[in-house]
């Protein structure tokens, strides 16, 4: 009867040692993001810990509402998205666990991360205009926007996207409330046409005259700069690009990033993922796979649309303030007539 007894013991301390191998070797990630460069990215992290990677994608809002479903047994270990506001969603479910990694601290900006989550790369929104109606001088300002001499010439996307909601926090962070509605305001009276379509058809829309100036994120315009279809092409050379409020504020950014749950079965692979893609390698993959700027400043990259672009001052609000601000700006967007 011992002897029995000692030999369940055995197996079930072997099963338990194979289930932590076992689980020691997986990562489940809840992304959000949909670029196919991001698969070298995560192949890279497998063969570099021997950790694989189980992915489901689908839109935040999806995303978020399975976890919350999931519950204290959800087997995600690590949510990551595109804009602040996606991600302070998440934060506002307390879905993320704070946690302390000194490689994240030391690589990662302050303004750029949060207790509970953090940036790892980076988009500037920047002015396009159409070179042959539109002074550059007359656009150097996301405030130049709302300049009645602008009447009839902006396009924009939809103002409850993300990427627009992100620029009016900035305003609102650097101006206030009231400033940030008057400029709105201001947006709205220079519509050449109701907002639709995403950035590129913006940038599409300024080459063709349908419009003098549009604001997009750069990686749209690297993307055209990249691209080796005469029509893109066409577009280039229709168009310039502004670096906003270089003498000021400098340059609103949006982000993409990710953080840790609060349920994460398999915590310290989650850390050592979100480790890795502040890594240098993994850095290059965002700046060179999909024209971002890598979030840690001292990465080299080789883009050739990025080193095209050049060197521009970036604001430094902290991105979980310009989270915070979003619904505010909603509702100035709403009261402004931004649709």
């Amino acid at each position: 009867m011992k002897m029995f007894k000692l030999g369940a013991l055995a197996i079930a301390l072997l099963a338990a040692t194979g289930a932590t191998q076992a689980q020691d070797k997986v990562l489940n990630l809840y992304s959000a993001r949909h670029y196919q460069t991001d698969e070298a990215l995560y192949a890279n992290f497998t063969k570099q810990t021997g950790i694989k990677i189980n992915r489901i994608e689908a839109s935040e809002d999806a995303l978020l509402e399975r976890i919350r479903n999931e519950g204290a047994n959800s087997p995600a270990d690590v949510f990551i998205t595109v804009d602040a506001a996606r991600l302070a969603k998440a934060d506002d479910l307390n879905l993320f666990a704070e946690i302390n990694s000194k490689t994240l601290e030391s690589r990662i900006p302050a303004q750029l991360r949060t207790k509970d989550w953090y940036t790892f790369s980076t988009r500037a929104r920047v002015i396009v205009y159409n070179k042959s109606a539109v002074n550059a001088a007359d656009v150097q300002n996301y405030e130049d926007l709302a300049n009645p001499k602008l009447k009839g010439k902006l396009c924009v996307r939809s103002g409850s996207h993300p990427y627009n909601l992100s620029l009016g926090a900035s305003m609102v962070a650097h101006h206030g409330e009231q400033k940030a509605e008057e400029w709105a305001r201001g947006v709205v009276a220079n519509f050449a046409r109701a907002p639709k379509g995403g950035d590129t058809d913006q940038i599409k829309a300024v080459a063709a005259g349908e419009c003098g100036v549009a604001i997009a994120n750069s990686y749209y315009v690297a993307r055209l700069m990249r691209s080796e279809k005469p029509e893109d092409k066409k577009v280039m050379e229709a168009v310039a690009v502004v670096w906003p409020n270089q003498k000021t504020t400098g340059t609103h950014i949006n982000i993409s990033g990710g953080g840790v749950l609060k349920t994460a079965p398999n915590k310290e692979n989650a850390i050592k993922f979100l480790e890795y893609l502040a890594s240098d390698q993994a850095q290059v993959y965002f700046a060179d796979g999909n024209n971002e700027w890598p979030s840690v400043p001292t990465v080299k990259t080789s883009n050739p649309a990025l080193e095209a672009l050049g060197k521009f001052k970036a604001e430094t609000v902290n991105v979980g303030v310009l989270a915070k601000n979003q619904p505010i700006v909603q509702k100035i967007y709403d009261r402004a007539g931004w649709k």
